[in-house]
């Protein structure tokens, strides 16, 4: 059946149903045996069926798109972007279009959205209010997605209460920690094993003073990352320095602290740093003050003390991030880290909204997302 489009009676007569058992159980709606849904689902996409969107929003009263917001940062970090690409690949699958709700800014790292281009698959844009707001040309958001999908959301994010009580299905990448309602359903990271295992590893390669420039902010990775590095000194009894950072710290922010801590703290033997893409400035830092990276390297000669720096220690240095990225992977040496597979996170996040939008798993859901730490020369 591959000179013409499949049908809903196409797959019904396939799999022995009623054209109504095809429409439920594609849809997941209706009370179908779940042997007969995976049965449907098997021989439609054995015989290539794909749902008429165009029908199927008609039936169901859908606008055939979910919003999509991310911390005011997004524009400028790798992470976010890939994120975004993976949630709009997913929705299309479904027949969603993604429209992007830009934030603008607030304290923290996210910000509420002042204003918004809404962004389909195709490119198409159109002016909006703040998110979860209503607006007199527009309407309240919950009139033109059937559902939200909200990253990162941090607790002084002023839009995330409206954006959880918009009246669709909200799917948070991460846990929200604030005080009102809850999503949906969320996609959570292990991000206290993450920083965990970073830290084991800096350690058994042979730090015994390491750093963590951890990420201010209110998100559930922030948070997490800040009282991770503290229990895990706590209970290895290694003194572990740590320092705050912007959530979205520059390569200038990371070296100006990186440069401080060494200055102030010259014990310090492994550098652990949070945000994507400042790996760069620890290591600009770690050249200025002649320290080697990586555990491998001889410590360097030291010049005759004329500065307060050449006087300095230059003992070899193990720099290692939390968000693995362009900026890690490209590095000089390159940047041992955590990959948090931004696109297939995007995914999942997208996916798991799809699959509550169409009945096929309950609210309430929480699903868990993997990551894999990827060791290179700098530890």
């Amino acid at each position: 059946m591959t000179s013409r489009t499949v049908t809903l009676l196409d797959v019904a007569r396939a799999a022995g149903v009623s054209k109504s058992t095809v429409s439920d159980a594609l849809q997941g709606s209706g009370r179908v045996a779940a042997a007969t849904r995976d049965r449907v689902r098997a021989v439609a996409e054995e015989l290539g069926y794909r749902p008429n969107s165009a029908a199927r929003r008609l039936r169901r009263s859908s606008t055939g798109a979910i919003g999509l917001h991310l911390p005011r940062t997004a524009t400028r970090l790798d992470y976010y972007m890939n994120l975004a690409f993976g949630a709009v690949e997913r929705a299309q699958e479904e027949g969603f279009d993604v429209m992007l709700l830009a934030p603008t800014g607030v304290a923290g790292g996210g910000g509420s959205s002042d204003s918004a281009g809404p962004t389909s698959p195709s490119g198409t844009t159109s002016p909006t209010s703040p998110a979860g707001a209503a607006s007199p040309a527009n309407g309240p958001i919950a009139s033109r997605v059937d559902g939200l999908l909200v990253i990162d959301p941090e607790v002084d994010d002023s839009a995330v209460p409206g954006l959880l009580d918009a009246g669709v299905p909200v799917v948070t990448g991460e846990r929200y920690l604030g005080p009102t309602a809850a999503p949906t359903g969320a996609v959570i990271c292990d991000n206290a094993a993450s920083l965990t295992a970073l830290l084991d590893h800096v350690t058994e390669r042979g730090a015994r003073h390491p750093a963590v420039l951890a990420p201010a902010g209110t998100s559930a990775w922030a948070t997490a990352l800040r009282a991770t590095a503290t229990s895990w000194a706590r209970e290895r009894g290694v003194a572990v320095a740590l320092r705050t950072v912007p959530f979205a710290a520059t390569p200038g922010e990371a070296e100006e602290t990186t440069l401080a801590l060494l200055r102030t703290d010259p014990s310090v033997d492994a550098v652990i740093c949070a945000p994507d893409g400042a790996a760069p400035g620890v290591l600009r830092a770690a050249a200025t003050l002649g320290r080697p990276v990586g555990p491998d390297a001889p410590p360097a000669a030291a010049p005759r003390a004329r500065t307060a720096t050449d006087a300095l220690p230059r003992t070899p240095l193990l720099i290692a991030s939390c968000v693995d990225g362009t900026a890690t992977r490209s590095a000089e040496p390159p940047v041992t880290a955590v990959d948090l597979r931004p696109a297939a996170y995007g995914r999942a996040c997208a996916e798991l909204l799809c699959d509550i939008l169409a009945g096929r798993t309950t609210p309430d859901t929480v699903r868990r997302h993997a990551w894999a730490l990827e060791t290179r020369a700098s530890t």
